[in-house]
């Protein structure tokens, strides 16, 4: 008697880490269990069919924001997650900023746990914080099953006395020490604080507070040289580092030198740098607003060819939403519209469209970057990442040929403003399963609201 399966995706293309293949999976409870051609359709209680279309393993982004608690108004889990799963994304970290409290001692890493339950459609997990003062509440976050800890070298907004803090160099070394003592991972938002307050508070007291001034309020040096201190502290005390969201390849060339040199560290850029440029910003306004801000249409070239060559570990969305008026309001000028970017919806389509249609790059290379890479780098790979026997059955179906125009009306953000709008793109994710169930097709929209379950890495439980 044959095997019987609870689903069968058929007839797909099968993108697998060094290849695509088409071939059939099998899966039951949850899990994949078999990779071979032409399973019986009748061996699985439920078929999917993907004749002419990819499948992908679901993407892991690794640097949103959905700012609970208490600030859910400006995304929420339940919307942030909706809108990654029409995205193709089945696993996100969410950072530990924007929420009140932030995730910087196990209380409210508990309380940020408590308001996802029942919430999220995809499975999740939630950074830890480094900031002034919480240098004794590291490990204990550790424990608790955060995968790494966020720390900013410039100030990153925000009001009162409860926000998320920049790190003084004291602090940044005797952090990474820290960290370095229990194996865990610092990521770091990389621009040097002294440059970018000093050519901004004189650019806006010139007048001169427009989009392109905001860049040259925050120059690539700012990033270069945040980096190359972050790497030194790094290489002294043996901490493992990420640079989240690196806009410049002089910066990628930099932590490339550092890896050849045997350092423990990875780096992340984002769609909006390889999609858009200055004059980008300079076009849609605030909505293109971002920190670091984008760059030249020169330097978003030299960012494709670094990602090529292998030299980009991974791309996340960074995804930072926030009220329109916050951003819309015309009596704010560009320096005072909040810095983020809505794009956790796009990043499979945006990336495969771009890299994969019109750039000729390999399938593989964009799974990596999406979901192998961020999997390996924070300790998801035993359970996700890849389409391969006895990982989690979280996978996307994208067709490479279906041409449409990206709407306000298609995002499931809370607020439907993303600097993607109007684009047109050339292909789409059609569904996404996560651990062998459907929670989203383009058919149906949504099905499966609240299922998403924190994250185990390796044998350390999640706060629940």
């Amino acid at each position: 008697m044959s095997e019987t399966y609870d689903l069968i995706i058929k007839n797909g293309q099968v993108v697998l880490p060094d290849r695509v293949a088409r071939l059939d999976i099998a899966v039951s409870s949850g899990k994949i269990v078999k990779l071979t051609e032409d399973l019986e359709r009748s061996s699985g209680k439920t078929v999917l069919e993907a004749e002419g279309q990819y499948v992908l393993p679901g993407m892991i982004d690794a640097h949103v924001h959905f700012n609970e608690p208490n600030f859910g108004h400006w995304e929420g889990f339940a919307n942030g997650s909706a809108a990654l799963a029409a995205g193709g994304c089945t696993t996100y970290i969410d950072m530990p900023l924007n929420g009140n409290p932030p995730t910087v001692n196990v209380p409210a890493l508990q309380l940020k746990a408590e308001r996802a339950a029942g919430q999220s459609v995809v499975d999740y997990a939630f950074w830890g914080g480094l900031v002034p003062g919480n240098l004794g509440e590291l490990e204990k976050l550790w424990a608790a099953g955060v995968p790494a800890f966020k720390a900013f070298i410039s100030n990153p907004g925000g009001e009162g006395e409860g926000r998320f803090r920049e790190v003084d160099d004291a602090t940044l070394y005797e952090g990474m020490a820290k960290i370095a003592e229990f194996g865990g991972l610092l990521a770091l938002h990389a621009e040097n604080d002294a440059i970018t307050a000093v050519l901004g508070e004189a650019a806006i007291r010139s007048g001169r507070t427009g989009a392109r001034d905001f860049a040259a309020s925050r120059p690539p040096l700012a990033e270069l040289e945040a980096v190359a201190r972050a790497l030194l502290y790094g290489e002294r005390t043996g901490c493992r580092l990420h640079f989240v969201h690196i806009s410049t390849t002089a910066a990628v060339e930099l932590i490339e030198a550092a890896k050849r040199r045997g350092q423990d560290v990875s780096v992340e850029t984002c769609p909006h740098y390889l999609l858009l440029n200055e004059e980008d910003m300079a076009r849609l306004g605030p909505v293109a607003k971002c920190a670091p801000p984008l760059r030249s249409p020169e330097e978003r070239e030299k960012l494709w060819q670094a990602l090529a060559a292998g030299k980009i570990d991974l791309v996340a969305s960074d995804h930072s939403p926030c009220p329109p008026e916050l951003k819309l309001d015309p009596g704010l000028s560009f320096f005072a519209a909040w810095g983020g970017i809505s794009g956790a919806q796009s990043s499979l389509e945006l990336l495969f469209h771009e890299g994969v249609n019109r750039r000729g790059l390999p399938v593989p290379l964009i799974t990596r970057l999406l979901a192998a890479s961020p999997a390996q780098r924070f300790g998801m790979a035993e359970r996700k990442g890849k389409i391969a026997a006895g990982l989690d059955a979280d996978l996307v179906l994208l067709h490479p040929d279906m041409p449409y125009i990206l709407q306000a009306e298609d995002l499931l953000y809370r607020h439907q403003m993303s600097p993607y709008t109007g684009m047109a793109l050339s292909c789409r994710v059609t569904a996404t399963l996560m651990r062998g169930r459907l929670v989203y097709t383009l058919k149906d929209g949504l099905i499966a609201p609240g299922g998403g379950e924190p994250v185990r890495l390796g044998n350390r439980e999640p706060v629940r």
